[in-house]
């Protein structure tokens, strides 16, 4: 009886093992999808603008190879490429563009294009309304909600800071997200530290008397 006993429980442990095995391989890969960071913006979504400065690197051609600014005109010249249209692109259609017509001269070129100084005005996020000192804020990649708002000063005393927005231009209509500056501020609030793109307005509203 003592050994049916004895047996019985170690055969319970056993299941109980073999379980718990499973379920860990199971849940593994969850865990591991969920601790994965999510997935980032593409970097090509940068637009060119008057007053950029381009690298254009052509492969094996470095006769070719040049830093260029974006002319007031939107253009840029480069050796074998004359006034093509450079605003309005980003670096990769630009890129594709430039090895259209180096094609006429060089075997396959392949081309890729690096903003090396961001000055346009596409690449600026504006802040108005009550900060301390409203401007432009160049553009950079991770450039966030409360990056602009330190870069400003900070908010001023008649300031609504759960009131601003951010206005950004989609598909030619301009589309409004709510931020809530005072509980990213006051609270630690990070769901509202939005992740700002090249030409976003963040506009704070002042407080209702």
């Amino acid at each position: 009886m003592t050994n049916r006993l004895v047996g019985f429980r170690v055969a319970v442990l056993a299941l109980l093992c073999w379980t718990a095995g499973a379920w860990a391989a199971d849940a593994a890969p969850t865990a591991a999808l969920a601790d994965q960071p999510p997935p980032m913006q593409s970097a090509d979504d940068y637009v060119i603008g008057p007053g950029d400065s381009l690298q254009i690197f052509v492969w094996r051609n470095p006769e070719l190879s040049v830093t260029v600014p974006v002319r007031p005109d939107g253009k840029i010249s480069t050796p074998l490429v004359e006034n093509m249209v450079a605003v309005g692109k980003s670096p990769s259609q630009l890129a594709r563009d430039v090895e259209v017509v180096l094609s006429e001269f060089v075997r396959t070129p392949q081309v890729n294009v690096i903003v090396d100084k961001a000055a346009s005005t596409f690449s600026q996020v504006k802040v108005v309304g009550q900060v301390r000192t409203p401007q432009a804020v160049p553009y950079r990649e991770g450039l966030r909600v409360l990056d602009v708002v330190l870069a400003t000063g900070g908010l001023t005393d008649f300031a609504a800071p759960n009131r601003a927005r951010v206005v950004r231009e989609v598909n030619g209509k301009s589309v409004e997200t709510p931020v809530k500056l005072g509980a990213l501020l006051n609270n630690g609030d990070l769901s509202q530290n939005l992740e700002l793109k090249p030409g976003d307005v963040l506009i704070i509203p002042q407080s209702r008397f």
